[in-house]
């Protein structure tokens, strides 16, 4: 086993960018470091500088599990985290809290204050039938902020490049010399608001999001149903349209489809342009594993990535399956196969030939299916046996046979805690054991995500 403990933390964190969200990794996890490496009783002592005290307190309270499985999946090993308050290496460059995942740091100050990430840019945007016409309509109003469409309204599913699209016009406006620009998702313009309103300081963030020449909000259906910010918003909108400026905005739905958004706003949005993103298409998602390949470095097989991309659908779950085939390869010092590639994704091989893998939502919907409980009542409060047991049967499947963070399966079941899905995992185990028909049973519902289509 590699004891290099630069390599070993680096794994780490790769595994921790995608287990939680990216203003928690920033801001609590990507500022530590792996100082010291031991062994001893059979397992590894390992010590983990933290940037203050209240990063080691916050460590230790919330993440102290999923950073212990990590370096379990990393150094094959038990491991006992020791936190320690401790500054980064000399001469090793400080992390800003708010800069994006997967970029090294950027040096203009502009771009930085736009809060846009270095990755998304229209260069590094793949475009295909799924996305052709909301590429279009970003790159004419790249061209010509203020009178082209304006605003811009993008919308559709997680995952389908909204973000990226938004933040690349971004990019350019500032590239051209046509900023400030300002990015900020709807939850964001809100709690800014509702400060500055408990603080009686209403005027600095009216002029922090009215004066400047394009303001990109990201997930704009957050305001729905908040008459205050709406209203807010309402004439944010209008005086940054009045001085020929730009806005470009994201939803999961439509305009005329968001719930509780008022009438004003709904005819606004609608004044410009609206365009929606649908799901990736598999040359496009095979373009994305290809691209994002080389963004970390690495030049990716084509047959690699058709393989994936012919079995996982999501782009974010692309972008995690890329990081852990990464990971793997570095610590293994192999390359990336289409072989490893298969082993990773759980693709099984049946008797007609066909291959085929079990995904997150495969397993929901065969539990659901299964113990004839609804999806949303799986993933909801209630904890009656005839829900909670099918639930707990869910998570160990997908924490054990899919073997998925603690916190991306606690994500997908309804927002749970770590901790619950840990519980939940030892619980089905030792009913296993200590069960026959149990045991049998989870064997049964194994089959059958092997060979349900």
């Amino acid at each position: 086993m590699d004891r290099d403990v630069t390599r070993i933390w680096k794994a780490v964190l790769e595994g921790m960018k995608v287990a939680v969200s990216s203003g928690t990794f920033n801001a609590l996890i990507r500022q530590t470091e792996l100082v010291a490496l031991s062994e001893s009783g059979g397992k590894f002592i390992c010590e983990v500088g933290c940037s203050s005290g209240m990063t080691k307190t916050l460590l230790e309270q919330r993440f102290y599990g999923q950073l212990a499985e990590e370096l379990k999946r990393v150094t094959e090993k038990e491991c006992e985290i020791r936190f320690v308050v401790q500054s980064r290496r000399a001469g090793e460059q400080e992390s800003k809290s708010d800069l994006p995942l997967f970029t090294e740091v950027d040096n203009s100050e502009e771009v930085r204050r736009a809060r846009l990430r270095l990755d998304f840019t229209f260069d590094n945007y793949a475009v295909s039938g799924s996305n052709q016409m909301a590429h279009a309509a970003a790159m004419a109003v790249a061209k010509k902020p203020g009178t082209a469409y304006n605003p811009l309204f993008i919308y559709g599913g997680g995952g389908g490049g909204k973000t990226h699209l938004m933040q690349a016009v971004g990019r350019s406006l500032l590239e051209r010399g046509e900023g400030p620009v300002l990015f900020c998702t709807g939850e964001e313009f809100t709690n800014d608001l509702v400060m500055g309103i408990r603080n009686k300081d209403t005027d600095r963030v009216r002029a922090k999001y009215r004066k400047v020449k394009a303001l990109l909000i990201d997930d704009v259906q957050f305001i729905a149903g908040k008459a205050s910010v709406q209203e807010e918003f309402f004439h944010t909108f209008n005086s940054i349209v009045r001085e020929g400026g730009q806005i470009v905005m994201t939803s999961d739905k439509s305009p005329a489809e968001i719930a509780k958004l008022e009438e004003r706003l709904r005819s606004r949005f609608g004044a410009g342009m609206i365009v929606d993103v649908g799901p990736a298409d598999f040359e496009l998602r095979t373009a994305i594993l290809l691209i994002k390949a080389k963004q970390r470095g690495r030049e990716l097989d084509m047959n690699v990535a058709q393989a994936v991309a012919s079995h996982v659908e999501g782009v974010r779950e692309l972008e995690g399956v890329l990081m852990r085939l990464t990971t793997e390869s570095e610590i293994k010092n192999e390359p990336i196969t289409v072989e490893m590639a298969e082993r990773l994704l759980k693709i099984s091989k049946l008797a007609d030939g066909v291959t085929r893998i079990v995904t997150p939502n495969e397993v929901i919907n065969l539990i659901s299916g299964y113990f004839g409980v609804g999806v949303q009542q799986l993933k909801g409060e209630k904890r009656t046996k005839t829900i909670a047991w099918p639930r707990q049967i869910l998570m160990h499947l997908l924490r054990t046979d899919l073997e998925l963070p603690l916190e991306e399966v606690g994500r997908l079941i309804g927002g749970r805690d770590h901790t619950t899905v840990m519980h939940a995992d030892k619980k089905v185990i030792a009913m296993m054991q200590s069960d026959q028909s149990i045991h049998n049973q989870i064997g049964d519902i194994r089959k059958k995500m092997l060979t349900s289509q």
